[in-house]
Formats: structure tokens, C-alpha cells, sequence
């Protein structure tokens, strides 16, 4: 994949050096609280202000990332800003909503999301609470473990997918599917799995629009449909030695996944991403 090593984007908040990323999960408590105030007053700097933002404990800094760690970190902030500008064309163009920039949080071990502690256990995730994506660089290792690429393409695969439940968000997709799984809580799987799918879609569309503009080739869309393939929960399942039960899936088999992600990049349409119709395919 054509891509340019820089900088962090502006819509990227880097926790990675914070102890703990902010409350939950390891806070540091009232005490903690009055000693960042005390400490502010002192030096005239806004620990507390930093804190609550997410920056953790104030001037406690854990080591520095690795030469590695941090040209994923420099993947990731560049998939963002590209898988965000493609959006914020096609959206509006396709739908006739404006696209909002989404941010995306870098952390070890574990912070605090609108949706609750983010741990790195999670893997990447979307939380539409506060509009971010959250990550933990580690998990390269985890999809390495499953039998996915961690090529550049599968790594920027795994972000548009992400970036993908934003725009099921903007379109208010998200927000159905939570409601129609409380009216059928027997349908929260089958829901799940039609909303993972057309995230897998919509990062197609994002990679339909990188080979327009020649950025990937076809050795890179292998290794997208590799990692796509890692995380299918048939896949999963049977990496974990368990038996395979469709009833449990929640994201999706190995071959569904590969099929939206293609159906996004052949057509490079929203319209075509329709897990939920009649062009759902396998429901």
C-alpha cells in the first residue's frame, strides 16, 4: 500500500503514555484527585485538566513506544485521515448526509471510553457514545495469532471497518439495530452479524476508492481479505478448539466477511452495502 509516514492526525488523542487513560479500570481516586490539584497550584501546570481529558495521571509517562509500535501508530493516523477524507465526499454524494470526523484513541492495557473501559483484550472498537475508535496496538499480534495478515493494507482493513460503524452511526443505522435488538432480543446476534457485515462493506468502499487512485494493489487486497478472513467467527471458533456454533456469531463467517468487503470494493456504493434487505445475501 502507497502511503506517506508522518505525524499523528488532530483526530488522533495518543493515551499510550498514560497510566491507565483516565477514569475506570485503574482511576486514581479522590486522594489522586487532590494531590493533581495541589500539584497544578504549585507549578502553574493543569494536571487535572489533563487528567480528566483522558491524559492520565499527570506527569507519570510509561516507556517510549518501540521504531515498530510506532509506525503502526503512523498507519493507523494515516489510514484515519484518508479513510475520512474518501467519507466525507462519498457520504453526502451517496446519501445526502454530511460526514463528522470521528476521533481515534491509541492506548495500552486499558482507558476510559464513553462506552466504558476499553481494554486491549477488546480489540478495536467502535464507540458511538463518544464517536471514537479505540485501540490497542497489541492487537496486531492477536490477529498475527489468528492466522491474519499484518500487512500494511490489513491494518488500515481493520480501521475503515471500525470507521465503518461511524458511518452507521451518521445514518442512524446503529442507533435501529439497538433498538429493534431490544423489541427481539433473539435477534441481537443475526443484527450484529448484518451490522459487522456492512461495516466490512463500507471498508470496501474506502478500498475501492485507494485502487482508483492507485494506492493498493491486488496483492494488497489479499491481505485485507486475510485479515478479514482471521476474524471471522467461524474462523475464531475454531481456532479456540471449540466447536462451531452459527447461533453464537456475532460478526459474521470467514466468507461472509470477504464477500461484503468485496461487494464495497467492486461497487464502491453505499447501496451495495444493504445487509439489512434484500440484497443481504446470506440472511
Amino acid at each position: 500500500m502507497d502511503w506517506t509516514p508522518g505525524g499523528l492526525s488532530e483526530d488522533v488523542e495518543d493515551r499510550r503514555g498514560s497510566s491507565g487513560g483516565g477514569f475506570g479500570g485503574g482511576g486514581i481516586g479522590i486522594i489522586g484527585i487532590v494531590f493533581l490539584l495541589i500539584l497544578s497550584l504549585v507549578t502553574g501546570r493543569n494536571y487535572i485538566g489533563s487528567y480528566l481529558s483522558g491524559g492520565g495521571a499527570g506527569p507519570s509517562r510509561a516507556a517510549a513506544p518501540s521504531p515498530d509500535e510506532e509506525r503502526s501508530a503512523q498507519l493507523v493516523s494515516w489510514t484515519l485521515d484518508d479513510v475520512q477524507k474518501v467519507w466525507t465526499v462519498v457520504l453526502p454524494e451517496q446519501t445526502g448526509k454530511e460526514y463528522r470526523h470521528a476521533h481515534l484513541v491509541l492506548f495500552r492495557d486499558y482507558t476510559q471510553s464513553g462506552c466504558g473501559v476499553a481494554k486491549s483484550q477488546s480489540g478495536p472498537f467502535y464507540c458511538p457514545v463518544d464517536e471514537k475508535v479505540y485501540i490497542d496496538l497489541s492487537f496486531w499480534d492477536e490477529l498475527r495469532r489468528l492466522g491474519g495478515s499484518t500487512a500494511d493494507f490489513a491494518q488500515a482493513y481493520v480501521i475503515a471497518h471500525e470507521l465503518g460503524h461511524h458511518v452507521q452511526n451518521i445514518l442512524g443505522i446503529e442507533r435501529e439495530v439497538r433498538w429493534l435488538s431490544r423489541q427481539e432480543p433473539s435477534q441481537q446476534n443475526p443484527l450484529s452479524v448484518k451490522l459487522e457485515l456492512q461495516a466490512d462493506c463500507f471498508a470496501g468502499i474506502w478500498a475501492h476508492s485507494t485502487a482508483q487512485h492507485h494506492l493498493i494493489d491486488k496483492a494488497d487486497v489479499a491481505e485485507g481479505l486475510k485479515a478479514a478472513a482471521a476474524v471471522g467467527d467461524d474462523h475464531i471458533q475454531k481456532m479456540s478448539r471449540a466447536a462451531v456454533s452459527p447461533e453464537t456469531f456475532t460478526h459474521g463467517t470467514s466468507a461472509q466477511r470477504i464477500e461484503w468487503f468485496k461487494r464495497g470494493l467492486d461497487e464502491g456504493k453505499v447501496s451495495a452495502c444493504d445487509t439489512f434487505g434484500a440484497g443481504g445475501g446470506s440472511f
